[in-house]
């Protein structure tokens, strides 16, 4: 039998000090992602004790709705920030199976060929946009290579469920100067998110790359401003008994770290009205115990629901994700109004 196999082809890849060159940050918003890195390393320690909402699409498709939505957020942002910071999510890139889309970092035409160069610049200017409006931004780390483009712009991130085992995505937390979360695997267990807080919270010695984009050994001093996300699994766990439980368990390890509760993935079941009815119970969790949890993680955009991807892209409705539902922008304010009168710090 004959098998026909494709040349590798190999193209360069623009590095992190070249594309930050293209797209540069000014000192006053320097200056802010590292006050917004602060409040949320603050609220993580309990020394804060505001409600860390990150919010946002579950995936980034189109630049003019994700500015418009953004913008629409921050006037939440800056109307509840004495009880809620809220983060925006940006999500670039996507877990995939034979017939998903990558994510817009990979394909940013949307017409299903790559190009990652582009994707980058695509991407890192609509951050720095976030940014001029004064925006704390969140990402999703899948492939942490992609972080180095960013790092300056980015105030919290999340490690995975898929990667909590991963060598290269937690000895790269290790090495982050932002504050992580860390989900739990994706039947529901926590003891390895647990292995992985105390393991990337010391030093720690990995491959990476540096600013002009070439490998090099990366000694990390350790991040001891990470935290546990809770998404469910098998089962939900958002429950009660789930956070109290989790709590027992860091105390047996002797970790002092905080729990977020993510109202998506296993805590819902692909409905955007499950997770409503989530994000209903942490605030009646919170109007009980101020303490409980740091905070929420909810899938939000202008439209409610989802479509699914389609070529061409002009047949793609506007503002609606083009993977997993997400609430409208309506009811996010709703619930974080909801939220805020439940908070007393």
């Amino acid at each position: 039998m004959n098998y026909i196999c494709e040349k590798i082809k190999y193209k360069k890849l623009i590095s992190p000090k070249k594309l930050k060159k293209i797209f540069k940050i000014k000192k006053e918003e320097e200056f802010f992602v590292l006050r917004s890195r602060k409040t949320i390393s603050n609220i993580i320690n309990k020394k804060d004790n505001r409600k860390l909402i990150i919010c946002g699409p579950c995936s980034i498709h189109d630049i003019e709705s994700t500015i418009e939505y953004a913008r629409k957020l921050n006037i939440l942002y800056k109307k509840l920030i004495d009880k809620i910071y809220i983060v925006i999510m940006i999500r670039y890139e996507k877990k995939i199976n034979f017939s998903e889309w990558k994510g817009m970092i990979y394909d940013p035409y949307l017409n299903g060929l790559h190009d990652i160069n582009h994707g980058l610049k695509v991407i890192r200017n609509l951050l720095i946009k976030l940014i001029k409006i004064k925006q704390p931004i969140a990402i999703d780390i899948l492939n942490p290579f992609f972080y180095y483009y960013f790092d300056d712009v980015i105030s919290w991130a999340s490690i995975g469920s898929d990667l909590i085992n991963s060598q290269i995505s937690l000895a790269f937390s290790s090495n982050s100067s932002i504050p992580i979360g860390f989900k739990n695997s994706s039947d529901g267990n926590i003891e390895n998110t647990l292995n992985a807080i105390i393991k990337y919270s010391k030093i720690n010695e990995f491959i990476g790359i540096n600013e002009s984009g070439k490998s090099c050994i990366i000694r990390s001093p350790g991040n001891i401003n990470n935290h546990i996300i809770l998404i469910g699994g098998n089962f939900p766990n958002y429950f009660l008994q789930n956070i109290y439980d989790c709590k027992k368990r860091m105390k047996n390890s002797r970790i002092t770290t905080s729990i977020m509760i993510d109202c998506n993935n296993g805590n819902y079941y692909k409905n955007y009205n499950d997770q409503i009815e989530v994000i209903k119970s942490c605030i009646k969790f919170l109007k009980k115990n101020n303490k409980i949890i740091i905070g929420l993680i909810i899938k939000s955009y202008i439209n409610s629901g989802n479509q699914k991807f389609i070529f061409p892209k002009n047949k793609i409705k506007y503002g609606l994700s083009i993977t997993s539902p997400c609430i409208n922008l309506k009811d996010t304010k709703l619930f974080l109004h909801n939220l805020y009168e439940s908070i007393n710090i």
